[in-house]
């Protein structure tokens, strides 16, 4: 893929990255070119948001169309795309999955394009909301070549982002991403659903929580780890934990293991914080030992 212009763009894949991605890309000035998708629906609401873009009838079109072609497509479904691609001497084929690298892509490389994947750390739910978090957000790079890879930097800084360049252990940067978006959500299903026993409905909960949620993100972003933690642990509050750990167990006793097993990793940030001491923290680990 030359350097000496911006490329052609193309996406296989009109879902909610895929088209936020394209929305984005084309709004900073990229050519959006053409789209292709299985669904019908899809493809009209996506190719509708970006001007002069066309829809393609096969991914093979898209390739004839572009210079670089994202696969926004669901991970299991990168390789077989791939694979059916043909006619790729210079160009480019992109993946857009937090957990693969560049060895989903062995097909295309092998038959002379350039290869790469494009990861913004960022959660879509819809492509309005992914389109205004996209700023500041972090984007994983990796390429086979030095010209793709300053090509896909540039993308990011584009759309307001900071590129992150990864050579391998993919899989756990995306653990790590898993762990600090979809097992929040897992976290605060369980916390809002306390409120039930409360009289209060586990969304009128989720709306009490929130402002909380928002404040210790703050607070991570102000003072960073360890100094955010707040709480029981980080007080060496040994009767507070003995009384929720009893709570639990009269209303929602299959909630104590997860209590207690984040109890425990709290207990190190805690020290590392310097408000909880060798005692305290031994206290601690002792009743979350009990039964």
């Amino acid at each position: 893929m030359s350097s000496s212009k911006s490329p052609k763009l193309g996406f296989i894949g009109p879902g909610t990255v895929g088209t936020a991605l394209a929305v984005g890309l084309s709004n900073a000035g990229y050519d959006v070119v053409v789209v292709h998708g299985r669904t019908p629906e899809r493809l009209a609401r996506a190719v509708e948001r970006l001007e002069n873009t066309v829809a393609a009838g096969s991914p093979q079109a898209v390739v004839d169309a572009a210079d670089l072609v994202f696969l926004t497509v669901p991970d299991g479904a990168i390789r077989p795309v791939a694979e059916c691609l043909a006619n790729l001497a210079g160009k480019a084929i992109v993946h857009c999955s937090g957990a693969d690298s560049l060895d989903a892509l062995e097909a295309p490389d092998s038959k002379g394009a350039s290869v790469g994947c494009f990861h913004p750390l960022q959660t879509f739910a819809n492509v309005e909301q992914a389109l205004r978090n996209l700023p500041g957000s972090t984007f994983a790079v990796e390429a086979s070549t030095a010209v793709l890879e300053k090509t896909l930097s540039d993308m990011a800084r584009a759309l307001g982002g900071t590129p992150l360049l990864l050579r391998g252990k993919k899989a756990l940067y995306h653990a790590s991403a898993v762990i600090a978006c979809n097992y929040l959500v897992t976290l605060l299903d369980a916390a809002a659903g306390l409120w039930t026993t409360l009289g209060l409905t586990k969304e009128e909960g989720l709306r009490a929580l929130l402002p909380l949620v928002r404040g210790t993100v703050e607070n991570l972003e102000a003072i960073g780890l360890p100094n955010a933690l707040t709480g029981p642990i980080a007080r060496g509050d040994v009767g507070t934990v003995e009384r929720h750990l009893s709570a639990l167990r009269e209303v929602a006793p299959n909630l104590i293991p997860l209590y207690k097993e984040l109890a425990r990793g709290t207990i190190p940030i805690a020290q590392a914080k310097g408000t909880l001491d060798d005692a305290d923290a031994a206290r601690l680990l002792d009743r979350l030992e009990a039964r």
